[in-house]
This record gives structure tokens, C-alpha cells and sequence, in this order.
């Protein structure tokens, strides 16, 4: 077994180029000695690499073919075909229950959940992910997500989700496999098919899924025989400087007049949401004014 260390700083050791073996590190951190062990598998058509972070564990995987990426991919729409085309959520995974924009976005997902009576479809990882999940699950709708086996906040480690069935959720290794779930998700087949995207606050996986299902939008890839409607949830101006630079992008002439405001639509709160929806979709108007009485109610409440 060979490998060679590229460097430390911190608490942080970089490897590379490893055999297959173990590899036992020992990192000081203040006063306390810290041991790493982990396996590096052998590969065939790249050298191995990993980085270890203060006590994480990580385990390595590389792609060695593209195969593996089109199989997950095969097995994400797998899911959607079982439960269905919905709604789908982005948003933080950092913002905790007590966090105003998590139970915010719980009480979100329930209502939706119900005005349209679809599918809930998140990454099921913590934050508010979670809360759109538990506000699904209320409304007695079907749920399902993309997970990933570390988020930037809880559950770094496990590739399964604390409470979900494990039929509705498929855990990624491959991101592009995960955003191919997400956009397929969201795309209306049929006219009675009810879908969205709803962008919550949340940092920066939040806007690359952002961007990324904007820019299809705009090409067109999404919605151009059925719309979806695409919301942002910009609960205490969370989103303003960056509509803000959107529009310092117009002047600039890298986007066109107008043209990002046509693509999506910026709720300041839940009750605009359910509303933009609810008329999007060309619900009966008893339903929409009972399901705006209801988030009046509600507001201001902890599920």
C-alpha cells in the first residue's frame, strides 16, 4: 500500500493517490488526540482521494462510470412515477424549528399540500426541508425526496432519513442524479397535473437549484408546453439584494428588461403564495378563500 499526503492545515488532512488498505491518521486538536481510520478502495481508472474534517468519517466513492450516474437518474424517476409529479421545495437545511422562516414554510406545505392535493417533493434532509416535509405529512398528502448522504447542517452522516418511509425517498451520490429528480418532479405531462417550485430562503445549494431551474425555464426546457409556476419565498425581504442585482443586471444589459420577473413570481408571504396558486390553476374560488381564512387563522400559531 502506498499513498502520499498532500498536506494538512487545521484540521484538516488531505490524501490522495492511496491503494487499497487501511490508513490510520492522528490529528491533534487543542488538547485532545484524534484518530482517523478508513478504507480506500482501488479504482481502476482514477487515483483516490479524501478529506478528512476535524472528527468526520468520510466515506469514499467515485464514480467509475457514467453508468452509475444514468442508473440513479433511471431510479429517481422510478420514484416520481410512483407517487406522482407535485410541488418541490428548496430551501436551507440549516434553519432549525425554532427558526420563524422554518414554520413558516411548514405551514406553506401543508396548505399547498391541500390546495392542490399533490405530491410533496423536497430534498428530505434536516432545516427546512424538514419542515416542508412534516407540513406535507400533516396535510395527509403523498411526500417523497432526493436525499444526499451529507447535508451542510444535521445528518451528515446517514444515508437515511429519521422518520420517512423508506419507499419514498431515494438517497443520491451523484448530485446531477439528485437536480434530475428534482426538475422531473416539477413537470407538467398532463393539464390536470398540478406542479411548482417553490424556493424558500436558503444559501448557496439553495440558489445553484435556483438558477439552474430558472435558466431551463427560460430556455424553455421547462413549461414550454405546460407552465409551472415558479415561486419564490421572500418571507423579510430574504431574497431583496438578490433581486436587487438582478435588476443591476438589466442595467448592465446581461439580462433582458423584465425578463426574470417573467419567469418566476416573488411572494413576500404565504398568503400570496396560496393565492398566485390557487389562480394559476384556476381553482374554484370557495376553495381559495377558505384556504386563505385558514393561513389567517393559523398565522402566528407553532404546529
Amino acid at each position: 500500500m502506498g499513498f502520499s499526503l498532500v498536506g494538512s492545515f487545521g484540521s484538516h488532512v488531505l490524501v490522495r493517490n492511496s491503494r487499497l488498505g487501511t490508513v490510520k491518521f492522528q490529528s491533534l486538536s487543542g488538547k485532545e488526540m484524534i484518530n482517523y481510520n478508513f478504507m480506500v478502495p482501488k479504482f481502476k481508472t482514477s487515483p483516490g482521494r479524501a478529506l478528512l474534517c476535524k472528527r468526520e468519517l468520510v466515506d469514499f466513492e467515485e464514480r467509475t462510470s457514467p453508468n452509475e450516474v444514468s442508473k440513479e437518474i433511471e431510479q429517481c424517476y422510478q420514484l416520481i412515477h410512483r407517487l406522482g409529479r407535485g410541488v418541490v421545495y428548496l430551501g436551507s437545511s440549516r434553519m432549525g424549528p425554532n427558526h420563524p422562516h422554518y414554520l413558516e414554510s411548514l405551514e406553506l406545505a401543508r396548505e399547498i399540500a391541500t390546495l392542490l392535493d399533490c405530491t410533496t417533493w423536497s430534498g428530505a434532509g434536516p432545516g427546512i426541508m424538514d419542515a416542508v416535509t412534516k407540513g406535507a405529512m400533516e396535510a395527509g398528502k403523498p411526500v417523497g425526496g432526493f436525499k444526499v448522504g451529507r447535508e451542510a447542517g444535521e445528518w451528515t452522516a446517514s444515508n437515511f432519513h429519521p422518520y420517512l418511509p423508506a419507499e419514498s425517498y431515494h438517497t443520491c451520490r451523484f448530485f446531477s442524479a439528485r437536480k434530475h429528480g428534482l426538475v422531473d418532479a416539477a413537470i407538467r405531462n398532463e393539464s390536470s397535473e398540478r406542479t411548482a417550485v417553490v424556493a424558500l430562503p436558503g444559501g448557496i445549494g439553495t440558489l445553484d437549484e435556483m438558477f439552474e431551474i430558472l435558466a431551463l425555464i427560460q430556455l424553455g426546457r421547462i413549461g414550454s408546453k405546460l407552465p409551472v409556476p415558479f415561486l419564490v419565498m421572500n418571507y423579510d425581504s430574504f431574497y431583496m439584494k438578490l433581486l436587487d442585482f438582478l435588476c443591476n443586471c438589466e442595467d448592465w444589459g446581461t439580462v433582458a428588461k423584465d425578463e426574470v420577473a417573467s419567469l418566476w413570481k416573488i411572494c413576500d408571504n404565504n398568503l400570496e403564495a396560496l393565492s398566485y396558486l390557487a389562480e394559476f390553476y384556476d381553482l374554484p374560488s370557495n376553495d381559495k378563500s377558505e384556504h386563505e381564512i385558514k393561513m389567517k387563522s393559523t398565522r402566528g400559531t407553532v404546529p
